[in-house]
């Protein structure tokens, strides 16, 4: 399960983080993780401000897979401004969450959101959910370019 564009991973919880880049590893997935901590963080980083204003725009991530519950600037936030810009609203979204609230859901959705996949909070299925993840989004999914 190779490829070479990033993920980029937009999670604040450490342990949660840990988990996810396990089970990238368990499930083979090489590609290149890139986790940022906040909403903040993650818009800078796709829009190639502040720390990040070097950053070539045109290497795009495969997918983002971001948590909903975020410092500075929440997940919802920071997907309404991936679908905005021109530059960003085709990327693929996966909202990684432990949420269950059906607000959420719906707003994630509305919003743009590819996917909606709630954190087991077993790792056995949290592996097999990265595994099924990677396949689709990683080998399987086409999108504009």
């Amino acid at each position: 399960m190779m490829h070479n564009k990033a993920i980029v991973l937009v999670e604040d919880n450490e342990d949660d983080e840990k988990l996810t880049l396990m089970a990238f590893e368990k499930n083979g997935i090489a590609n290149k993780i890139i986790v940022l901590r906040d909403g903040e963080e993650a818009l800078d980083y796709l829009f190639g401000t502040g720390p990040y204003a070097d950053r070539d725009l045109g290497d795009k991530p495969q997918v983002i897979m971001m948590d909903l519950k975020l410092p500075k600037i929440g997940g919802l936030e920071v997907l309404k401004k991936i679908r905005e810009d021109d530059r960003t609203k085709y990327l693929p979204v996966v909202i990684l969450t432990s949420s269950k609230e059906d607000q959420d859901i719906i707003q994630a959705y509305n919003l743009g959101t590819n996917a909606y996949v709630r954190k087991p909070v077993d790792f056995i299925h949290f592996i097999e959910a990265i595994k099924q993840l990677g396949l689709f989004w990683l080998i399987l999914n086409e999108y504009p370019r």
